[in-house]
């Protein structure tokens, strides 16, 4: 059995494990970048995820680099504390909530990967343009290279599509599809070295309903100055028929773009201005992918990014690529026919996928920040307040179950646990009079 997974990210590489783990060793993986490397910024990997990457063997080399987080607190613009809640541990989990460079987490897979598959599992410089199902069930793959401006062709019983939002594999499946869509929102990302804020392991989300600010450390530590890496983003909505300027997008901008509008915003002990101040943000707009109708067909099929890119609300992106990798390993494990094994992993995972797709597009549990703008006033103690926090504590208890990462079955043992044995799975079945 020869697969091939498009795509040696986050959800590629954790494939390629999980279907290791699976019994599977014919695995490779191509990738259109020109070598591997650490790029990104933070990102945060929920309770599920880390216990899927526990079963994998994996939890304490990517918690080495990361920091546990202990609680998640949304502000009001004016740095009113508008909800709290634990995370992780805190909260009961039997795994922790990790924030963490992306950089460090794709090593971590990668040299797994290397070590179990062989050094010569991934190829760079590698694109997946076009495939095509051969008349024996098999799958021809070309792959094109911008070393020589070349391209080749290759074989394998089964094609994995995890090659982010702008996949190859699901441009091919469905071509009038058209680029990502654009939420009217522009983010801006930068990581900045400053003293640590709360307790040095929380998590600030703050804003009103055009700007919003997230911030938290990715550094388990601070360094000999006494100053941590904090990851931030800050977004900004466009309001229907608004004019905007997109030809000035994906660059490095100057902060003062944005310290116009947020200087002077505090949280807690975190200085909103002195954040951004330091960096050098990255602006680019925020989009996502509409919901698809399936990612199967036959030996094809789509995970992570390639399958539901959604916008970055609740932590769940690199969560839920994470838990696909796994679902579909487990469904090979139990499946003998390829094309069948996808199908029941689709099954298992497209349906909650669209629900979160969609729930994110309408601002996630984050929507309790524009809430609290809307409300134009400071919610003091009483009976408005009490409902305030019932209907918060509601919004995220429901997102929580959405993403699998409520405690009572976070804290259950995988479903998609295997157990590595020989594998007997095979391809699709060949048409008859092949």
């Amino acid at each position: 059995m020869r697969i091939l997974i498009a795509g040696a990210g986050i959800a590629g590489l954790t494939t390629a494990l999980s279907l290791h783990a699976a019994g599977l060793d014919e695995i490779r993986l191509v990738d259109a970048a020109p070598e591997i490397r650490p790029l990104g910024a933070g990102i945060n990997l929920l309770p599920n995820a880390v216990r899927e990457l526990a079963d994998l063997g994996l939890d304490a080399a990517v918690g080495a680099a990361a920091v546990p987080t202990t609680e998640l607190v949304y502000f009001s613009r004016h740095g009113d504390v508008i909800w709290r809640e634990p995370r992780g541990r805190a909260a009961g989990h039997r795994w922790p909530q990790l924030s963490v460079h992306r950089g460090h987490l794709q090593m971590v897979l990668l040299a797994a990967a290397e070590e179990r598959l062989g050094r010569g599992c991934v190829r760079a410089d590698a694109r997946v343009t076009d495939f095509c199902r051969l008349p024996t069930g098999r799958v021809r793959v070309t792959l094109a290279h911008r070393t020589g401006d070349t391209s080749t062709t290759t074989e394998v019983d089964a094609l994995i599509g995890a090659d982010g939002i702008r996949s190859g594999v699901r441009r091919v499946l469905f071509p009038d599809e058209g680029p990502p869509v654009w939420q009217r929102q522009v983010v801006w990302r930068g990581i900045t070295k400053i003293p640590p804020f709360a307790d040095g392991r929380s998590m600030f989300v703050g804003g009103d309903s055009t700007w919003k600010v997230v911030a938290y450390p990715i550094a388990p530590l601070p360094d000999a100055a006494g100053l941590v890496d904090t990851n931030w983003a800050v977004s900004r909505t466009f309001v229907p028929g608004e004019v905007v300027d997109r030809a000035g997008w994906d660059r490095v901008v100057d902060p003062a773009k944005l310290l116009a509008a947020l200087d002077g915003w505090v949280f807690d002990s975190l200085d909103v201005g002195a954040l951004i101040a330091a960096a050098a943000p990255f602006e680019q707009a925020m989009v996502d992918r509409d919901p698809l109708p399936r990612w199967t067909f036959g030996p094809v099929t789509l995970v992570g990014d390639a399958a539901h890119a959604m916008c970055p609300m609740g932590s769940n992106g690199t969560t839920q690529a994470i838990i696909d990798a796994r679902a579909l390993a487990s469904a090979v494990a139990v499946e003998p026919d390829i094309s069948t094994a996808f199908v029941a992993y689709e099954r298992d995972r497209r349906e909650r996928m669209t629900l979160l797709q969609n729930c994110n597009r309408a601002l996630g549990p984050e929507v309790v920040v524009a809430m609290a703008d809307r409300a134009r006033s400071v919610i003091r103690p009483g009976p408005s307040a009490r409902d305030l926090d019932r209907e918060l504590a509601e919004i995220s208890r429901r997102y929580a179950e959405l993403g699998g990462f409520d405690v009572a079955a976070a804290n259950a043992a995988s479903s998609y646990s295997v157990r590595r044995r020989p594998h007997s799975a095979r391809p699709a079945q060949q048409p008859a009079g092949s």
